[in-house]
Formats: structure tokens, C-alpha cells, sequence
């Protein structure tokens, strides 16, 4: 692909308003739409905001009323906000389009990002998105007193962690020994130019997801790159490597159309 030209938006306490990113979003896909720029990815961090893309169920949004903003991305709803690096690739990509393998890319520049820090992460079938791996279920502590077998979030689909106390709540997982995300997908492509992109937890408060159902998956959480290594990191020491690894990763990839298959005539 082209050369990456990088937008670094505003961080900390020029941290950028969703609203004001979303519009420069459109900007940036309309002008790279028309050749008027080359390949972009908007870099930033945004000021606490819950977001939810076209497949959030209204059971998945925050009890207590807290504002959600809806947005044309797929996906479903997560938090984004401070000690969290939000990434927005403005890319266009060959006809027919392959969305997959957009995610594959950007997934693999923020497991080599991790991997770099001295973090094993990987992805987990049929859920987008940067994951460290629990322990195997017959070797996790029980649960609320209960063992594994009787755990609730196995057998009811009703089963809400926001109503039954910390124990299950996403931003415990890593006590649970849980499959815990630590970077979140959700994208949209328009006339064959991509938008949103990811959000990455470098030193959160992973409590404010406590207050969603993050992505609709109720069985695994959340982390972020400090929780899993025990040492401070800010998101200057880390924003370097990031960009460095989606330079690489999307500069240097290939991508050609899907191949579509055809009936038999």
C-alpha cells in the first residue's frame, strides 16, 4: 500500500471530543475518497465516552442512563477515555472490498505492539479484537462460591454481571484468570475507504466498562497493557510503537481483492 501519513489529534489534556473526531473522520474519508490526501490514520485519545456500533442490543448499554453515543461503525458498544489510544485509519482499499482481512492487519500491528513490550497476546475465533488468554476453564478459581459448572453466565442468557457484585464485573477478569480484551475493533467502509479503526487500553480505568456489557460478550473482559505487566505506562512511552507497527503492518501489506466465487452457469 501507499505511504501512512500519521495524525496525532490531541492527548491528555488536549484529549479530543468524540463528536469533534468523528467529524474530522468524514473530512478526512471524503478527501482521501477523492485522491485529495494519501492513506491516514488519525491518532488520539478521547475524554470519557460510551459508543455503540449498529449491533448493540439495548440490554448491552449502561443501566443508569449514562449518555451512549450511537455511531455507523459495526460493532457493538464499548467505553473509550482516558490511558486509552484511539486509532482512526482512513484507508482506501481494493474492490471488492475485503473487511476481514482490514481487522487482520490492524489486529496484528497491536499484538506486535504488545509482543514488544514483553506481552503474549493473540485473537480468539469469532471475536475481533486483541485478547491475552485466561487459563483453562477446569483451572479457574470459582466463582462466587460456586464452581465452574453451576457458573450462571454458562446457562442464562438473561444473566446481567452489572446486577452481581464485582466478582463479574469485566474489569476483574484478569482475577478470574478470564479471556480478557485489551484491544477493541470496530470499523465501517464507505465506498471502499475505511473509517473508526481501534482502541487500545494502555493504563485505563477499566471500571468504567463495568457499567456495559463491553462488545456484548458477557463470559470474558478486560485489560490493559499496565494491569497485565504490573508496571506504570504512559501513552507517550507507547504511542511510538503503536504508529510504528501500523506503519509497518499497513504499509507494507498487499492487500488485493476478495475473490468472489461465481455459479456455475
Amino acid at each position: 500500500m501507499s505511504e501512512l501519513r500519521f495524525v496525532r489529534m490531541g492527548f491528555g489534556a488536549e484529549a479530543v471530543e468524540y463528536q469533534v473526531a468523528w467529524d474530522e473522520q468524514r473530512r478526512v474519508h471524503a478527501a482521501r475518497f477523492a485522491d485529495e490526501v494519501p492513506d491516514t490514520v488519525l491518532l488520539l485519545e478521547h475524554p470519557p465516552v460510551y459508543t455503540a456500533g449498529r449491533r448493540t442490543a439495548d440490554s448491552e448499554r449502561p443501566l443508569d442512563g449514562t449518555p451512549v453515543v450511537d455511531v455507523d461503525r459495526g460493532g457493538k458498544i464499548t467505553w473509550h477515555g482516558p490511558g486509552q489510544i484511539v486509532g482512526y485509519p482512513i484507508q482506501k482499499l481494493p474492490r471488492p472490498v475485503d473487511v476481514v482481512a482490514h481487522v487482520r492487519r490492524l489486529e496484528d500491528a497491536l499484538i506486535r505492539t504488545c509482543a514488544e513490550f514483553g506481552l503474549e497476546t493473540t485473537r480468539v475465533e469469532g471475536r475481533s479484537g486483541v485478547w491475552v488468554l485466561g487459563d483453562p476453564v477446569d483451572q479457574r478459581p470459582a466463582l462466587g462460591g460456586l464452581s465452574l459448572d453451576f457458573d450462571p453466565r454458562l446457562h442464562d442468557e438473561e444473566f446481567d454481571p452489572r446486577l452481581n457484585g464485582p466478582e463479574y464485573a469485566p474489569s476483574n477478569a484478569g482475577q478470574r484468570r478470564e479471556d480478557r480484551k485489551i484491544a477493541a475493533i470496530g470499523i465501517r467502509v464507505a465506498k471502499g475507504v475505511t473509517m473508526h479503526g481501534f482502541s487500545f487500553n494502555v493504563n485505563p480505568d477499566n471500571s468504567w466498562f463495568d457499567r456495559i456489557i463491553p462488545c456484548g460478550i458477557r463470559d470474558a473482559g478486560v485489560t490493559s497493557l499496565a494491569a497485565e505487566l504490573g508496571r506504570d505506562l504512559t501513552i507517550p512511552g507507547v504511542l511510538p510503537v503503536v504508529e510504528r507497527h501500523l506503519r509497518n503492518v499497513l504499509e507494507n501489506a498487499e492487500p488485493k481483492p476478495r475473490e468472489l466465487e461465481r455459479a456455475a452457469v
